[in-house]
């Protein structure tokens, strides 16, 4: 075990609480803070990839999200009518009892993180950030919002694409970049003949469904907004039904359904890979803080939780902490760029109108790195 003794955790989304559940199983003292005033998650549906499912089985969650999510082996790849283009294989990858894909709802997952830590014996205080950092020889005095400082041997910010710590720590970092993509989720009731997540490409959009429940499934689709323009909330309904014109079959019936209490969230893709180290002395950012990646994949919350359970494993082995930050570097890196990087380029190529195979053979490029163990 490093000489590490306690650590605080800044931000209370997917990856942070993964990381103070992990830290608080090793022994670690953790406090973890949010800047939100309770626990509050936007968006709609998630999906998972299998390697995502792998990090949450190290967890001991997996069981939890096969029972409030969707789990399946394969999927679909078709046309803007739904005719089949491309199937693939069915072996599961990453383990005998771990599906190669699930979607569930993003504030069930949330929920799921948020009652492992409590049971870890994590508390959560709300409505708290970072105002400053001063670091010495061995430890981190954080100075909180409400006036109190608190003396910590590791501080690590989890706290997203707009991270403060991201900011305090290196002031220099290059801001998040817009892809030219623009995503629209909508959660919907889910047909019995719904049991995977389909794939639908048209000349100028790509959409999608995945099931998260035994009564959900929800609708992505990809647009290019070049001039990422504003899209009014009150708008969405008619928004969403106007890029759904491409399609027929049952995207077409989906879109005939869209109206104002259908349950909608856009956001524009953006997409940020710090520079390595992604530390400043005693001070980490991780998660989407570091990496923050475009959902093509399905990784962003599983490179989020692998983070945790890379770093908790890196700062257990007896060495220094610089040490173990190094080595949380060299196994992280790489993975990550790989996945941010050919995520953003899939929603290039979906821009430039490529066609279906060049398509798979970029995300088979992707998944014979993420299948390699973590």
């Amino acid at each position: 075990m490093s000489e590490l003794r306690s650590a605080l955790v800044v931000g209370a989304g997917l990856g942070g609480l993964s990381l103070a559940v992990c830290l608080k199983r090793s022994g670690i003292r953790v406090d973890i803070v949010d800047i939100e005033p309770e626990l509050r998650v936007v968006g709609a549906g998630i999906t998972l990839n299998g390697a995502s499912l792998r990090a949450f089985k190290a967890m001991g969650l997996l069981d939890e999200i096969k029972r409030k999510g969707h789990c399946h082996d394969t999927g679909k790849m078709c046309d803007a009518e739904g005719n089949v283009l491309f199937t693939p294989h069915a072996t599961r990858m990453f383990g005998p009892d771990i599906p190669n894909g699930a979607g569930i709802l993003r504030p069930v997952l949330h929920r799921i993180l948020h009652d492992a830590a409590a049971d870890a014996g994590v508390e959560i205080r709300f409505g708290t950030t970072v105002d400053a950092l001063e670091q010495h020889t061995d430890g981190v005095d954080v100075a909180f919002n409400d006036g109190r400082w608190e003396s910590y041997g590791l501080v690590v910010g989890a706290d997203g694409l707009s991270s403060k710590i991201r900011t305090l720590i290196f002031p220099g970092a290059p801001k998040p970049q817009f892809t030219g993509q623009g995503c629209w989720r909508a959660v919907l009731p889910r047909p019995p003949e719904v049991e995977t997540n389909c794939m639908f490409l048209a000349r100028y959009h790509k959409a999608g469904i995945n099931p998260i429940s035994h009564s959900e499934m929800y609708l992505y689709l990809l647009q290019h907004v070049p001039d990422n323009r504003w899209m009014p909330p009150e708008q969405w309904p008619a928004l969403l039904a106007a890029a759904l014109t491409e399609f027929g079959g049952m995207l077409a019936d989906i879109r005939a359904e869209l109206g104002p209490n259908s349950r909608i969230n856009y956001r524009p893709l953006e997409y940020l890979l710090l520079d390595p180290p992604w530390y400043r002395g005693r001070v980490l950012v991780i998660g989407d803080a570091a990496h923050s990646t475009t959902p093509h994949v399905g990784y962003g919350a599983g490179l989020a939780v692998e983070d945790a359970i890379v770093l908790s494993e890196s700062l257990q082995a007896d060495i220094p902490i610089d040490t173990a930050l190094e080595r949380f570097m060299e196994r992280r890196f790489r993975r990550c760029r790989v996945v941010v990087e050919g995520s953003v380029h899939l929603g290039k190529l979906e821009m430039e109108q490529a066609g279906p195979e060049m398509h798979r053979r970029a995300m088979m490029d992707i998944v014979s790195v993420i299948r390699e163990p973590i």
